[in-house]
């Protein structure tokens, strides 16, 4: 068990797929932190609304990233197979239209869920994170103008993480940078009513995104379907018969969706406590939000990188090599987080005094905020990188479907009720209390790698 080799090869290979995909990540953090910068110019009852209504739609995005990994663990371990070069090799290239159809399939059926909901019952939804009616009010608004969001949104979220499985990480960065410009045009003449546009305030703000979604859907499925080699994906394959695959993709790849599924829900139940604390510790954690998607953009590039790379090697059949990479991600895992600790330390400060137009007591709880996230960021990194990375890239999606669950529902969102409603604890330790399933899954996943029973075999067919 070592941490740390000198295997050039093998962290050139990590980070030439992480660091694409972390910059990619690191732009969407950009824009949505210049997002939150420009509504907080409108009031902290604006930014509450904004961030409480994005708070739903990320459930969206993660139900997404659970289809599209979920997927990837196929498609990763498909391309490894048709890289040996043997019998298995056209079965291989057929699995993995199947498996892009499949995704595809039931990303668009979920964006027709999501959007008929928030389209009816935008008051309802803003009420289970907020008792103030102008944040309901402001809410509502958002979510009216982000209705057709979610098509856009998860379709271009699946494909990229499926084109990332075969080796393409440039094209989605590419676009990402295009759609950063032109979110931040978008918003700037939408939300304040610049260049000729209307002022729209909050309603710009979704406006800004909408546009820069449907930059990102265009240019990913357009490659996809017209242009790409690797995958060979047609529209007409769409329609293609997935019979054959049905059963293996429901073993591997809907325990992903379902564990990240339930795991938004829970997140969204961390949501509701934080907003029923009252208005004041929503907008500090907005405001430290945004700055822990910023510090561990690196860390979940690693750990895509952890699944694309797991799954590639096992395709190519070779176990102890994986076993080997396995404890070389957990420890990098841990170094990513020292630094992501040291980031957040040092840069909490300039950060919180940018939202200029918040209260004395706002910043002291976001200040409190942010010195628990870089105690927590440290497991977090180790943790993720295994349970979203090497362990799901092994084919162990239902152990971790539970495991992540019971960690969150079982300890986390029960301590983090008592610490805020019961004994009324400062910000940092309520923080802690509803991010401690962060430090026991880390040691958790320590035990899981060493017993090699997160190896599973994967077929082409059902």
């Amino acid at each position: 068990m070592k941490l740390f080799r000198k295997d050039s090869q093998f962290y050139k290979q990590v980070f030439t797929l992480a660091l694409p995909i972390a910059m990619q990540s690191l732009i969407t953090v950009g824009v949505n932190m210049l997002d939150t910068i420009m509504v907080g110019k409108l009031g902290e009852n604006s930014l509450s609304a904004t961030s409480l209504a994005n708070t739903f739609i990320s459930i969206y995005h993660i139900f997404c990233m659970g289809l599209g990994m979920g997927a990837s663990v196929l498609v990763s371990r498909y391309w490894g197979m048709k890289s040996k070069h043997d019998e298995e090799e056209a079965d291989a290239s057929v699995a993995l239209r199947q498996t892009v159809a499949l995704m595809l399939r039931l990303t668009i059926v979920l964006a027709a869920l999501f959007a008929i909901v928030t389209a009816i019952i935008p008051e309802v939804l803003m009420t289970m994170y907020s008792d103030e009616p102008e944040i309901i009010r402001l809410g509502s608004i958002y979510f009216k103008f982000s209705v057709v969001t979610y098509f856009f949104l998860g379709t271009s979220l699946t494909s990229t993480i499926a084109l990332r499985s075969v080796g393409q990480v440039r094209l989605p960065l590419i676009v990402s940078i295009g759609a950063f410009f032109i979110n931040l045009g978008a918003n700037y003449a939408f939300i304040f009513g610049k260049f000729g546009a209307p002022r729209m305030e909050i309603a710009g703000a979704a406006i800004g995104t909408l546009i820069a979604r449907i930059f990102e859907a265009a240019m990913i499925l357009g490659y996809l379907f017209f242009v790409d080699k690797r995958i060979a994906f047609k529209i007409k394959d769409l329609f293609m018969s997935t019979g054959s695959l049905i059963k293996e993709y429901i073993r591997i790849s809907i325990p992903v969706l379902i564990s990240d599924g339930i795991l938004a829900i829970g997140n969204n139940t961390v949501a509701m406590v934080i907003g029923h604390i009252g208005p004041t510790f929503v907008a500090a954690n907005a405001i430290t939000s945004v700055t822990q998607q910023l510090s561990t953009v690196l860390i979940q590039g690693v750990s895509q990188a952890g699944a694309i790379v797991t799954g590639q090697t096992l395709g190519q059949g070779s176990k102890e090599k994986t076993m080997q990479q396995g404890w070389m991600f957990f420890g990098l895992g841990i170094a990513l987080g020292a630094v992501s600790a040291f980031f957040i330390t040092a840069f909490s400060g300039p950060i919180i005094r940018s939202y200029d137009k918040v209260t004395a007591e706002t910043a002291q709880i976001a200040t409190q905020l942010m010195l628990a996230i870089s105690f927590i960021i440290i497991f977090q990194a180790a943790n993720s990188i295994m349970t979203k990375g090497v362990l799901r890239g092994g084919g162990d999606t239902k152990m971790l479907m539970i495991a992540d669950n019971i960690f969150l529902w079982v300890l986390s969102i029960p301590l983090g009720i008592v610490a805020a409603f019961v004994f009324h604890l400062p910000a940092f330790w309520i923080y802690v209390a509803l991010k401690f399933d962060q430090v026991v899954k880390t040691f958790w996943c320590v035990f899981r790698l060493k017993s090699e029973k997160w190896i599973k075999k994967i077929s082409t067919k059902s």
